[in-house]
């Protein structure tokens, strides 16, 4: 009788634990689920609003602050609040405003004369004029290169006849028949208009012009390798800077020994003043040893994500890891729903932070004035968040995603604060983020790299669209420069590769101007 009642009891706890992994399993899906909602359904934008404007504070217990502190967040606050900009939303009207269409187009006149009109009789009046935007589709066409010959009569007796050639012009890629044009146009159409080499074989063919893929692959890896001493001219460039922003991403590459594609990461690091950006790939990872290797030499500030492999440099001399608020941002947007209350406080402090960069870029101070601006307005808002972190999380549930918000932000607050010391130094590294994009828009349709090399020859593509766009240069205007003048650099090494880069090209034109 007792042996089947431990055997019940054995079982019913068997159960019971059954019981509660699955609820905790379904939980941690709905928490899924909502997310996932969220970044589908809900807004694109990470700036919170209130929903009560006038609700100004939430008084949670716990926020200890000392009478001096308080008082300066208090005044923080209030002036913050106090030269807020008010957006008035202007509604749209019902019917779109069709632009003009561009005057520095050509145009071609087609002149229509009214039938059975006596001209000799008539007199003509202002002619009513319509115009209609037309396109013709791209013109392939063959440059011949004739190079004439001459021989050069013998000035002695007994010499012989010389003969002279007009010498070769350099082309970009030796013994291929690929212009400039076609191939300045078949990178960027990949790597800035996301179109995949085999969608534009398809549209060659379409046009009566047919090339192999294999082909293709040869002009893509031939045009990295051109650009390739230029790259690593860029990273250090980029590396002597004394404020970079860094951050990873992923890329799908075929392992051809599992036949499948596995997850590598591009990284990406920008330096700030200067505006040049580079991607760096490393067969894929993004362990502790590529960091290592990739800024083993630098001296400055280096702001990034929680991500934990930054941590071994708050001890490396000449060094500064600064953090990232958007991303401490968003941790408390996916709280939203979980926890409002602390949540929405936490959004609101962040947000007033904030609100001080827009005054300084508004009234466009300088970077002495933004620091101290930073000082006088946003330290009194932190010390205050601080405390604020510290009081509610024995509060909170650890493996809640408010719990999980407030351990990531508390956790490198000391990163996130520094930016204060310095106006130069940003809030966040949304700037590296948005040379992110277009890899991410990019491998929706590209899909993945065939190996590790075109995952490199890709970072090496990227790295200068990057600095087209950072640079604000026209992507196919810089590589025609690029591609005509880059084998000017083949044997004259007292020439700077630096100069074929987007952002001294730009300074070239304005000079030529």
């Amino acid at each position: 009788m007792l042996d089947g009642f431990k055997d019940f009891a054995g079982e019913r706890a068997s159960y019971q634990q059954q019981i509660e992994e699955k609820d905790s399993l379904i939980y941690k899906l709905q928490q899924q689920i909502e997310m996932l909602n969220r970044k589908i359904w809900g807004k694109s934008s990470e700036r919170y609003i209130k929903e009560d404007p006038a609700q100004r504070r939430l008084d949670f217990e716990g926020l200890d602050l000392l009478p001096e502190e308080k008082e300066l967040a208090d005044n923080a606050k209030q002036e913050i609040e106090g030269h807020k900009t008010v957006r008035v939303q202007v509604k749209e009207k019902a019917r779109p405003v069709r632009k003009p269409i561009p005057e520095n187009l050509p145009r071609e006149e087609s002149h229509i004369y009214p039938v059975n009109v006596d001209l000799e009789n008539s007199a003509e009046l202002e002619p009513e004029v319509t115009e209609l935007l037309e396109r013709e589709p791209a013109r392939w066409y063959v440059r011949r290169i004739i190079r004439h010959k001459y021989v050069l009569k013998a000035q002695l007796p007994g010499s012989e006849n010389r003969i002279v050639t007009a010498p070769m012009p350099a082309i970009p890629i030796a013994k291929s028949y690929a212009g400039a044009s076609v191939l300045a146009d078949l990178i960027i159409d990949k790597y800035v208009n996301h179109l995949p080499f085999y969608r534009q074989i398809q549209m060659f063919k379409q046009q009566g012009i047919s090339i192999a893929p294999a082909t293709i692959n040869d002009w893509f890896g031939g045009v990295s390798d051109l650009m390739r001493p230029a790259y690593y001219r860029l990273k250090e460039l980029v590396l002597a800077s004394d404020y970079i922003q860094s951050d990873e991403t992923t890329v799908p590459i075929i392992n051809n020994e599992k036949h499948k594609t596995i997850k590598g990461y591009l990284w990406i690091v920008r330096a700030v003043m200067p505006g040049l950006v580079f991607f760096h790939y490393d067969q894929g990872s993004r362990a502790q040893k590529v960091a290592l290797q990739l800024f083993k030499d630098y001296q400055g500030v280096i702001q990034s994500d929680g991500y934990a492999v930054y941590d071994m440099y708050e001890n490396k001399k000449g060094v500064l890891p600064i953090g990232c608020w958007a991303h401490a941002r968003r941790k408390f947007e996916e709280a939203l729903k979980e926890d409002k209350d602390r949540a929405s406080y936490a959004l609101e402090q962040i947000g007033l932070l904030y609100e001080v960069e827009r005054r300084a870029d508004r009234e466009d101070l300088s970077y002495e004035e933004r620091s101290e601006l930073r000082t006088r307005l946003s330290y009194p808002i932190m010390v205050a968040f601080e405390k604020w972190l510290v009081a509610q999380y024995p509060k909170v549930l650890p493996k809640g995603r408010i719990g999980k918000a407030i351990q990531y932000t508390y956790g490198i607050y000391h990163k996130l604060t520094r930016y204060h010391l310095d106006g130069r130094w940003r809030m966040d590294n949304n700037l590296a983020e948005n040379a992110i994009r277009p890899i991410a828009l990019g491998r929706k349709n590209w899909l993945f790299c065939g190996n590790d090399g075109a995952a490199e020859n890709a970072a090496i593509i990227y790295s200068m669209m990057g600095c087209c766009k950072a640079a604000d240069v026209n992507f196919r205007d810089w590589m025609m420069f690029f591609l005509n003048n880059v084998h000017d650099y083949d044997n004259d090494y007292s020439k700077d590769l630096a100069e074929l880069l987007p952002h001294n090209y730009k300074a070239q034109q304005g000079n030529a101007v």
